[in-house]
């Protein structure tokens, strides 16, 4: 979901009530009260009735919508902006771009980052292992030739792989990737023997590290990279023998960021302003 596209899609009030009415009910709507689903829509209204209870209610009520002065399309607006903008975006960038006071704008930062960070999958520990690899393209020093298709690919043993999409396999690239995706509960931290790592671990995380040098051997005991390899493996063997050709843009990118975001949006509860200064004000 681009601007462009949701400027088509949800250009006035009634379609992003539809949208907000089909993720929160996908199965048909259903009475907040007694969860009735025998509902009515009101003429002229933007507001439904349940024949079980006669209890009406919006398709924004008990979420963060609820009795807001912005105009949904604005929020939005708000949400996909900051879920596509690569470096992030201050709320005097939100206030010139939606022409709303700084005081809405840093409330919706808020509201929406808590929501993005929500949707984000957890971090990984126990063991981990990281290596990196070239997907197209031909490694030139830190740099792939050609397309960019560096790919960072961490695994917890018995648990998740993620592969990541980097713009190049410096150590401050991997250093930012390394610590968006393992916790401070990770227990080993397993490499290969090379320069990039010791740079890009952090003091705790130096700690943890375990090196195999491949020169010389696959494993060392529990000391190996072998299950990320395995994955790697997989991975380029996908890409050769059913897609042939992939992107590696994708391996990284959300591509239901801004869906996501707004259902976690839905599902939370009307913080009015003051509340969340307030405990912003106790956090500092």
């Amino acid at each position: 979901m681009n601007l462009v596209e949701l400027i088509k899609q949800f250009n006035s009030e009634a379609k992003c009530r539809a949208y907000i009415e089909m993720l929160r009910w996908p199965d048909g709507v259903a009475c907040p009260r007694c969860q009735s689903q025998k509902i009515y829509r009101l003429e002229n209204r933007p507001l439904l009735l349940c024949s079980s209870c006669e209890h009406q209610f919006s398709v924004t009520v008990d979420t963060i919508f609820h009795d807001t002065h912005l105009p949904l399309e604005k929020w939005f607006l708000a949400t996909v902006l900051l879920c596509e903008s690569k470096k992030g975006m201050s709320a005097c960038q939100i206030q010139r771009s939606l022409g709303i006071s700084y005081k809405t704008a840093w409330y919706l930062c808020h509201r929406i980052r808590a929501a993005m960070l929500e949707t984000a999958p957890k971090k990984l520990g126990g063991t981990v292992e990281i290596d990196e690899t070239y997907v197209a393209g031909k490694k030139r020093r830190w740099r792939a030739k050609g397309e960019i298709s560096v790919v960072i690919g961490i695994r917890q043993r018995n648990g998740d792989l993620r592969l990541i999409r980097a713009e190049d396999a410096k150590s401050a690239t991997v250093r930012e990737i390394i610590n968006a995706n393992i916790g401070s509960h990770v227990e080993v931290i397993m490499t290969d023997e090379s320069a990039i790592y010791p740079w890009a671990l952090d003091k705790m995380q130096k700690n943890l590290h375990k090196t195999i040098n491949h020169s010389r051997e696959y494993a060392h005991g529990d000391v190996h990279t072998n299950t990320v390899e395995s994955a790697f493996s997989l991975l380029k063997r996908g890409i050769v023998g059913t897609w042939h050709k992939v992107s590696a843009k994708h391996l990284r990118k959300n591509p239901f960021l801004f869906r996501d975001t707004m259902l976690k949006l839905i599902d939370s509860p009307n913080l009015e302003y003051k509340h969340l200064t307030a405990k912003v004000q106790d956090a500092a």
